[in-house]
């Protein structure tokens, strides 16, 4: 391994898109405009509606999605811009990490007769693969 080459991939810079994971944004993903210190850092989410704030890194999932060319203190029409630009919204909704929170939250809502359906169509799916193995 070359001294250059790290093994860390997602930094904390400007443009990097984040997760936010406490708060009443909580869930919604925004962007690191500013790096106040080694602690926190200035948010702003336009497409998702996270107001500009300071955040603490500690309470942020950094993803590897980035906008590129995105300056320092930049405002929120310039980061509107880019977020629509290139296309990260839509990104972050195809991407594999948002389909799986968007599963494990629509697990969470079920009511009790819907769990019900769901364990009826698992015994259903396990038959037919029981019967299609014995076949084989």
């Amino acid at each position: 391994m070359s001294p250059q080459e790290s093994n860390f991939k997602r930094f904390v810079e400007v443009g990097r898109v984040v997760l936010l994971n406490s708060g009443p944004s909580a869930g919604k993903i925004a962007v690191i405009v500013e790096i106040i210190d080694h602690n926190r850092a200035i948010i702003d989410g336009p497409l998702t509606s996270v107001p500009r704030q300071a955040f603490s890194y500690r309470h942020l999932s950094l993803t590897p999605l980035r906008l590129s060319k995105l300056p320092r203190g930049a405002g929120s029409g310039c980061v509107r811009r880019q977020l629509e630009k290139e296309g990260i919204v839509a990104k972050w909704e195809n991407s594999s990490w948002a389909k799986r929170r968007a599963a494990i939250e629509k697990r969470r809502s079920l009511n009790d007769f819907q769990r019900f359906e769901v364990m009826l169509a698992k015994k259903a799916r396990r038959d037919v693969v029981r019967k299609a193995l014995a076949k084989a």
